[in-house]
């Protein structure tokens, strides 16, 4: 059985159903797998999504849940994509591919390991007879994609916090628009980078943590990593069967690429990894100069990705340092208090060794999709813009594939198409009447304190208190 560890090193390690429910660590740590798994030889190209998937996930809970019951599962969660292939391929000539992750039921690849989530928050509490309350912050996919996930679903209550006026409409609505009465929306007045800290505030009040019973949906949660390995390998096998591959990934909370990067440690042939980032550009920066520098959000095309602290890069750090929780969590002290921390030089050699960046700002992001529509006739959403414009900058060759992963629907980034394109992309039908419909969120300051009265204790909620 695998077993895990927080990068701050003062938790105890857990098994994987606890990692589950946990989500942060005690410590304030993200937690990370002590060992991982080769993949198994005989994942191919011929195996449907759903095998491939569970192939791939499979070694990181054994011996926490059954197989048979992980299997089901893993097949009902992407029996409800709208694709056959679930992550379709499509060849952009001169090895340049395309991998779209939108066709789950919101639309974004948050889909991939939420819905997975979902069901596994659900197994394990109905084992345990417990109840969570789930706090989540987004940049606009992860909240409707956890609340698709988590809505009506008896022993879990969701509170989803979101920068208010810095999502599209459509993310938006596909949060505000679900009357559930165990969901809660909430619009911060502050940034995407308030809210995740407004999160792990909540997870650092151990009153709180204990008594609301406190969980995590992004992807400080590991499942929501491991999750998302499977669609790179999936990738990797139908573009070049065992041969080499590089990715070039939208990335905001460095969680997405980081599954790459994970995958790739488990033996699948990556070449190159290109983090690809809009004007708010902090892990491109780091990238190039060694230090960690948060500046302001500026709101751009590309709202998932305006993000000045990446949680996931924490994980990097550590696996970088071998495992050197202290001088992890020394630099990120340092960076949370001043805005500014220097990484290790070795550590920067190593992960240089693994990654490269590019910036993509507004106005080339409008190119490339307008490009992408005169050249292929398609329309893009402005986050695959970016990794499209950075991988084709960064590319270190054209021997190996390189795949770019589509992130989200241009549906959900209207205004962005249009005024690229001059298209009005379509709404898919399993959208539904999402423009019409009612919405249903609270506007609250940037504080712990304003959150709280949406967190009761367990104790107020069953009258023993």
């Amino acid at each position: 059985m695998i077993t895990y560890r927080s990068t701050r090193g003062r938790a105890p390690e857990l098994p994987f159903t606890d990692v589950l429910l946990a989500g942060l660590a005690v410590d304030g740590g993200l937690y990370v797998p002590m060992s991982l798994p080769t993949l198994n030889p005989t994942i191919d190209a011929s195996m449907s999504y759903a095998e491939l998937a569970a192939e791939v996930i499979w070694p990181f809970v054994d011996g926490a849940i059954e197989r048979g019951a992980f299997d089901d599962m893993v097949s009902d969660t992407y029996a409800q994509f709208d694709d056959p292939d679930v992550a379709p391929l499509i060849d952009l000539g001169e090895g340049v591919w395309l991998c779209d992750l939108f066709h789950g039921p919101t639309l974004a690849f948050k889909d991939f390991a939420m819905q997975l989530l979902g069901r596994l928050l659900d197994f394990e509490l109905g084992r345990r007879s417990d109840r969570v309350t789930v706090i989540g912050a987004t940049s606009g996919d992860t909240g409707s994609a956890a609340i698709r996930a988590l809505a009506d679903r008896e022993r879990v209550s969701v509170v989803m916090l979101h920068p208010e006026g810095r999502v599209s409409e459509v993310q938006r609505r596909q949060m505000t628009t679900v009357d559930s009465p165990n969901v809660t929306n909430l619009a911060v007045q502050g940034t995407f980078d308030d809210c995740q800290d407004l999160v792990k505030a909540a997870f650092g009040d151990m009153e709180l943590r204990v008594g609301a019973k406190l969980a995590a949906v992004n992807s400080i949660n590991w499942a929501r990593v491991m999750a998302q390995t499977a669609y790179y390998v999936s990738a990797a096998a139908r573009v070049a069967g065992g041969g080499p591959v590089s990715f070039s990934v939208p990335t905001g909370n460095f969680g997405n690429v980081l599954a790459a990067w994970y995958a790739k440690r488990m033996g699948l042939p990556i070449q190159q990894l290109i983090v690809a980032s809009n004007r708010n550009d902090v892990l491109t920066r780091v990238m190039a100069t060694g230090a960690l520098s948060a500046e302001d959000v500026v709101p751009s095309l590309s709202p998932s990705m305006d993000i000045q602290v990446s949680s996931n890069f924490e994980r990097l750090l550590f696996e970088a340092s071998d495992g050197d929780s202290e001088a992890v969590t020394a630099l990120l002290d340092e960076f949370r208090a001043s805005g500014h921390s220097e990484v290790d030089p070795r550590w920067m050699e190593r992960i240089r060794s693994e990654f490269d960046a590019g910036r993509v700002d507004d106005e080339e992001t409008l190119e490339e999709m307008g490009r992408v529509h005169r050249e292929y006739g398609m329309l893009i959403d402005p986050h695959t813009a970016v990794g499209l414009r950075a991988g084709r900058e960064q590319r270190a060759g054209t021997d190996v594939p390189l795949i770019v992963m589509g992130t989200a629907h241009p549906a959900k980034f209207g205004d962005a198409v249009r005024a690229a394109t001059g298209e009005n992309p379509p709404m898919p039908d399993r959208v539904g009447d999402l423009m019409d419909m009612p919405e249903h969120f609270d506007v609250i300051p940037n504080s712990l304190d304003a959150i709280r009265p949406y967190l009761p204790l367990q104790s107020e909620i069953d009258g023993s208190g």
